[in-house]
């Protein structure tokens, strides 16, 4: 990894890929026990982030986008996963390198160790043991006294455990028109309608009214009336139609894994105790 940079500054950041591809976010910094390095992150990804990967920091600069690794989101999909904060042994942190085509730090077998976690819930890790170790025996060498046990009882470590933190967010589901367009159709109507028509009516003459009779040829005409059905068309106003939205109460069920850290005390002769 370019510069210095320290675990804490890792933890939590995003891990970019080489093509600038977001791979995930560092769940835990392993460190070298030689020089206190970080040496490698595990990247948790998929859709609870709770698959953790290894990555490595060779080559890797940071900024304001997170930290740049020099692989692909690809070859750490694939790449092995951690069961657990613990030391990487010598052969594990081999493969790695193997794996990932890059060549391992220089250094002994014996000077370098192992890569040990540190970061949430690795706590101090392996190379810090190894320095804490190494100072201790110092001190004691340059005071000429040996060394002393202690008394561990009092010490605390902390237990942790995942939750689901459940929300809800706006989102557009779609969208609605109104319109409005025009259809034909036919329409029967019955309307009453009136004629006139002719009809021959007789009355009979009476003894002694023979006022005006003669014998002539004789024409009459009646003009004869009927109604006929007329047809108009006008447009009027039938109904106003508007959209409108209402909110539905309604209840999903979600889930996901979490993972929680158990206690267990091992005693000499009495078997393991698990809480």
């Amino acid at each position: 990894m370019t510069g210095t940079m320290r675990p804490e500054e890792l933890m939590e950041n995003a891990v970019v890929d080489n093509h600038g591809n977001k791979i995930g976010k560092v769940g835990t910094v392993y460190v070298a026990d030689d020089t206190q390095q970080p040496e490698w992150v595990t990247v948790r990804t998929g859709l609870f982030g709770h698959k953790e990967s290894f990555v490595p920091l060779q080559g890797a600069t940071t900024d304001g986008d997170g930290v740049h690794v020099q692989v692909s989101k690809d070859k750490v999909s694939e790449a092995p996963q951690t069961d657990g904060d613990r030391h990487l042994s010598e052969q594990e942190s081999a493969e790695l390198y193997r794996f990932y085509g890059m060549p391992a730090p220089r250094g002994s077998q014996e000077n370098r160790g192992t890569a040990g976690p540190t970061g949430a819930a690795g706590g101090a890790a392996g190379g810090r043991t190894t320095e804490r170790s190494a100072t201790s025996q110092q001190s004691q060498q340059q005071s000429g006294r040996g060394p002393r046990s202690r008394d561990t009882a009092g010490e605390s470590m902390t237990r942790s455990e995942e939750r689901l933190n459940v929300g809800t967010e706006r989102v557009e589901s779609g969208r609605v028109r109104l319109r409005k367009y025009t259809v034909t159709e036919e329409q029967q109507v019955k309307v009453p309608v009136t004629h006139e028509e002719v009809r021959l009516e007789r009355e009979p003459i009476t003894d002694g009214d023979s006022t005006g009779a003669r014998i002539a040829d004789e024409e009459q005409e009646v003009t004869l009336h009927e109604e006929r059905p007329k047809v108009e068309k006008e447009t009027v106003p039938v109904e106003k139609v508007r959209l409108s939205k209402e909110t539905v109460r309604d209840e999903e069920t979600v889930s996901g894994q979490v993972r929680k850290e158990r206690v267990e005390v091992d005693e000499d002769g009495k078997g393991r105790h698990r809480s």
